[in-house]
């Protein structure tokens, strides 16, 4: 894929704020999921930065369109990798959230990315991940 650009990372970083948030509490598996996919991606602590700040000032509404504004701004294979790893956190709740399907499914929409792919990479990803682990035990 190259090296993601800013743009990606950061809507990355806001749809994963706006995911783990919705219900108002992050369990230990969504944190750890959250540290995991900043070294996978290797996101600059520099936007890291940028992110925070942004989520201080701006409104719900604001991260979610801003973030829509900065995915759309990327190729399709990056808006496939950020939706796949949005539909990979939302695995990690026991339960998930309505409002979690409808950010995902607004994101969707709006990337004009088919929701198959996004699973059918997710999966990939995952299975990729296990036989990594196994093979390093």
């Amino acid at each position: 894929m190259g090296l993601p650009n800013a743009n990606y990372h950061l809507g990355l970083l806001y749809f994963v704020h706006l995911l783990v948030n919705i219900d108002k509490s992050v369990d230990e598996r969504e944190k750890q999921a959250i540290r995991d996919l900043q070294i996978q991606e290797e996101i600059p602590e520099t936007l890291i930065h940028i992110f925070k700040d942004a989520v201080l000032t701006k409104t719900e509404r604001e991260l979610f369109q801003y973030g829509v504004h900065l995915l759309n701004l990327c190729n399709d294979q990056e808006k496939l990798c950020a939706l796949a790893h949005l539909y990979h956190l939302a695995e990690q709740e026991s339960k998930t959230h309505i409002k979690e399907v409808r950010w995902l499914l607004y994101s969707l929409k709006d990337s004009e990315i088919d929701f198959e792919d996004v699973e059918m990479t997710a999966r990939l990803v995952k299975a990729s991940k296990q036989t990594t682990q196994s093979n390093n035990k």
